[in-house]
C-alpha cells in the first residue's frame, strides 16, 4: 500500500514518508522532480522553475541519506519512479544502503526504468533508444548477480493508457517493450541461460486501471495469461512462479476531473476494485492518486484519504477472503479472450516492425490518434464524463478553500542551487574526477555500467554530472511528436470552425504550440495541435522541453498569429511571465494562451502578466478553444 509522493526537498519528503508509514503505508513510492528525472543539477539553466515541483530533487548521495533517514533500507520495499537516470538513482540507493551496512543483495524494491513509454507518453527521456536500452540491460544484468530481490525494470503500460492507448494497445506495447529488453539481455551475454528464469521473474509491470470496470478486469486476466505464455514459449522459463505476471497499479489519472473533483473518489474506488476482485489477476501493490490531483499537488491529508481507501477494502471488506470471483463467468472469459487475441495480433505486428524500440515513431502516432478519438468522443457527448459534459449542475464543494492544494515555495529552487554548490565545494574533487573518467571509459566499451556508476555516487558525483557525461557519450534524443500522422476528424462544431478558418482574411491562423521547461506530459499540447490542424490552421509544434530562448526564437522565425503554451509541472508562474516578456522585447506581438494544470488563483496572475487566455482540463471543448484562437488571430490582424 503506497502513495506516490515527494516534493520540495529531501528533508521535507522524508518527513512526509515517515508520516505516511506511521499511518499504515507499507512501502515507499518516490516521486522525483523533473531535473532529477532528466539528468540536470538545480543550478542548470534548464532546471529553473522546476526544482522540487513535481517530486523530490535528489542530486547527490547526501540527498539520498536525508531522504531515507530513519527508514531502514534492508526492511523497506521502495519503488522509484525513474527512467532515463534509473541507473544513477539505483547507484545512490545502493551506496546509501552500504553506508548503513546493508548489502545490495538484501534490497527490495523497483526502478521503473521503462524508456519506451517515455518516448511514447511521459517525455523524461534523455538518450536515443539503443544506448537507453544498453543502460537498462546493464542494470538487469547487475541486479541479477548483486541484487536479485530488486526489480530492475517496471514496464509501464500505465502511461500508455494516459496517452490514449486502448486496452489492446496497452497490452501489446507493454509486452513489446519487455520483449525488446529481454531479447537484448540474452544477446548481451551477461546472463547465463541457467539464470535467465530469475531475470524473467524480476521484470514487473506498472499497469493502469481505468473506469471501464469489466474491461479492466478482463485486461488484467488477459495480461496474466499472455505473460505466462511468453515466458514459457519464447524464453523457455519452466518455473511457473517466475512466469507470474507481477504488477503494481496506479488507477487512472487521465479520467480525474477538475470539474466536480469530488467525483474522483468513486472513480478511484471503482478502479481499485478492477485490479483486486479477480484473484488470479490481482495487483501486488496499489498506489492511488488523490481526489484533487487534477487541481494540483495533493496535501498530506488528501494522500491519507487515498491510503484509507485501500485499508477499508483490505481490512473491512471480505473481498480478499475468497478465490477468484470470475472463474467460470462466460462474460468475463469471452471478453478476456477477445482482448487477448486482439492484443496478440497487435503485438505480432509491432514485433514484425523490429520491436518497440525500433517502432517508436509508429507507436507514438497511433497513441496520439487514439487520444484524439477519445477527446472527440467526450466533446461530442458520445462518451459521458459526469460533471464535465453531463450532469454539470453543482453546489459549492466544502472540500476547497485556502490550503486545499500543496504549493512548493519558489525559494526551494535557490535553496537547492546553494546546496549543490556547497556539496561540490566540500567533496574530494580528485576522487570525483577519477570516477567520472572511469565511467566515461566504461560507457565507451561494452562493460557493465553499474559498478562505475556506483563508484561515482560514492565519490560524491551529482545527477547533473552523470547526465552531462552520458549525454557526451550517447548523445541526446528528441522523440517524435506523433502529431503529423494523427487526426481526430472535423465533425460537429469543429466543422463550423474549419469553415470560418477557410474564409478568414489573410489565410488560416498560424498557431505555435510550445512546451517550456522539463515537463514531458505532452497529451494536451498534442491534442491542441491535432485539433488546430483539423480545423484548417497552420500548426508549428516541435515537441517538448524547450527553453524560453528556443520558443522566442521560433516565434520570431515563424511569425505566428497565436502562441500556445502547454505547462503542467507547476512552473507556470515562473516560466510563462518570463516568456511573455521575452517575446515582447523581441518584437513578437502574437497573443499568448496557456493550458495546463493551473489553479484558479493563478489565472489572474497570468492574465496580469500579459496572457490572453488560460485553459485547464475542464475546458474540454476543443472547438471552443479553436474558435477563440481564430478570434484572437482576427483581432491581431486588425490591430485591436
Amino acid at each position: 500500500m503506497r502513495t506516490y509522493s515527494g516534493h520540495s526537498t529531501a528533508q521535507a519528503s522524508n518527513e512526509l514518508y515517515r508520516t505516511n508509514l506511521a499511518k499504515g503505508q507499507t512501502g515507499l513510492s518516490i516521486a522525483f522532480d523533473l531535473p532529477t528525472q532528466t539528468g540536470y543539477d538545480p543550478d542548470s539553466e534548464l532546471a529553473r522553475g522546476e526544482v522540487g515541483k513535481v517530486g523530490v530533487p535528489v542530486v547527490h548521495l547526501g540527498h539520498m541519506r536525508t531522504l531515507l533517514d530513519g527508514i531502514p533500507p534492508g526492511q523497506m520495499n521502495t519503488s522509484m519512479t525513474i527512467n532515463a537516470t534509473a541507473s544513477w538513482l539505483l547507484a545512490l540507493y545502493v551506496a546509501n544502503a552500504e553506508e548503513q551496512g546493508v548489502v545490495a543483495a538484501e534490497l527490495r524494491g523497483t526502478t521503473q526504468n521503462d524508456i519506451v513509454k517515455e518516448y511514447l507518453s511521459r517525455g523524461t527521456y534523455i538518450f536515443p533508444p539503443v544506448p537507453s536500452r544498453r543502460l537498462i540491460v546493464d542494470m538487469i544484468a547487475w541486479c541479477s548477480e548483486h541484487a536479485p530481490l530488486w526489480n530492475p525494470m517496471n514496464v509501464c503500460s500505465y502511461h500508455l493508457q494516459e496517452a490514449g492507448a486502448t486496452p489492446v494497445q496497452e497490452i501489446a506495447y507493454a509486452f513489446a517493450t519487455a520483449i525488446g529488453v529481454l531479447d537484448a539481455v540474452k544477446a548481451s551475454g551477461q546472463v547465463d541461460d541457467d539464470d535467465f528464469g530469475q531475470v524473467f521473474g524480476s521484470i514487473s509491470f506498472f499497469v493502469n486501471a481505468g473506469i471501464r470496470f469489466v474491461e479492466e478486469i478482463c485486461k488484467l486476466r488477459a495480461m496474466t495469461e499472455m505473460w505466462d505464455q511468453i515466458g514459457l514459449e519464447r524464453y523457455g522459463v519452466t518455473d511457473p512462479k517466475a512466469r507470474r505476471f507481477r504488477y503494481g497499479v496506479q488507477v487512472n489519472s487521465l479520467g480525474l476531473t477538475e470539474a466536480q473533483p469530488e467525483n474522483n473518489v468513486q472513480r478511484i474506488v471503482l478502479e481499485m476494485l478492477g485490479v483486486t476482485m479477480s484473484k488470479r489477476a490481482r495487483a501486488r501493490s496499489i498506489q492511488l492518486p488523490a481526489w484533487n490531483e487534477a487541481l494540483g499537488l495533493p496535501t498530506p491529508w488528501d494522500q491519507q484519504w487515498s491510503l484509507r481507501m485501500q485499508q477499508v477494502l483490505a481490512f473491512e471488506s471480505d473481498l480478499l477472503e475468497y478465490g477468484d470471483l470470475f472463474d467460470g463467468s462466460t462474460v468475463v472469459e469471452a471478453k478476456t479472450a477477445e482482448l487477448r487475441d486482439a492484443a496478440q495480433a497487435e503485438l505480432d505486428e509491432v514485433l514484425s516492425m523490429g520491436g518497440a524500440f525500433e517502432a517508436v515513431e509508429t507507436l507514438k502516432a497511433r497513441l496520439v490518434a487514439s487520444m484524439a478519438r477519445r477527446t472527440r468522443r467526450i466533446e461530442s457527448g458520445e462518451q459521458t464524463v459526469v460533471g464535465v459534459n453531463a450532469y454539470t449542475e453543482s453546489t459549492e464543494s466544502p472540500l476547497g478553500g485556502d490550503g486545499a492544494i500543496l504549493t512548493v515555495d519558489p525559494a526551494v529552487g535557490q535553496q537547492m542551487v546553494a546546496d549543490v554548490r556547497q556539496w561540490r565545494s566540500s567533496r574530494d574533487q580528485a576522487a570525483v574526477d577519477a570516477a567520472l573518467a572511469e565511467l566515461k571509459r566504461v560507457a565507451l566499451t561494452d562493460e557493465n555500467i553499474m559498478p562505475a556508476t556506483i563508484a561515482l555516487a560514492k565519490a560524491g558525483g551529482t545527477t547533473g554530472e552523470w547526465g552531462t557525461l552520458m549525454r557526451d557519450v550517447f548523445g541526446e534524443f528528441r522523440a517524435p511528436t506523433g502529431v503529423a500522422g494523427a487526426t481526430g476528424g472535423t465533425t460537429g462544431t469543429l466543422s463550423a470552425v474549419a469553415d470560418r478558418v477557410r474564409s478568414m482574411a489573410g489565410g488560416p491562423p498560424r498557431l505555435l504550440v510550445a512546451k517550456p521547461g522539463l515537463d514531458g506530459h505532452s497529451n494536451g499540447a498534442e491534442q491542441i495541435a491535432v485539433a488546430a490542424r483539423d480545423a484548417g490552421m497552420e500548426v508549428i509544434y516541435s515537441g517538448i522541453r524547450l527553453t524560453v530562448d528556443q520558443i522566442a526564437a521560433s516565434a520570431r522565425d515563424e511569425d505566428p498569429d497565436v502562441v500556445g503554451i502547454s505547462i503542467l509541472s507547476g512552473s507556470h508562474l515562473e516560466l510563462v511571465p518570463e516568456l511573455v516578456e521575452r517575446l515582447r522585447s523581441d518584437g513578437v506581438d502574437a497573443p499568448v494562451i496557456v493550458g495546463g494544470i493551473i489553479p484558479e488563483d493563478d489565472r489572474p496572475r497570468l492574465i496580469d502578466a500579459g496572457v490572453a487566455a488560460v485553459y485547464t482540463p475542464k475546458d474540454f471543448e476543443l472547438a471552443t478553444i479553436m474558435s477563440e484562437i481564430a478570434t484572437l488571430t482576427e483581432r491581431r490582424r486588425n490591430g485591436s
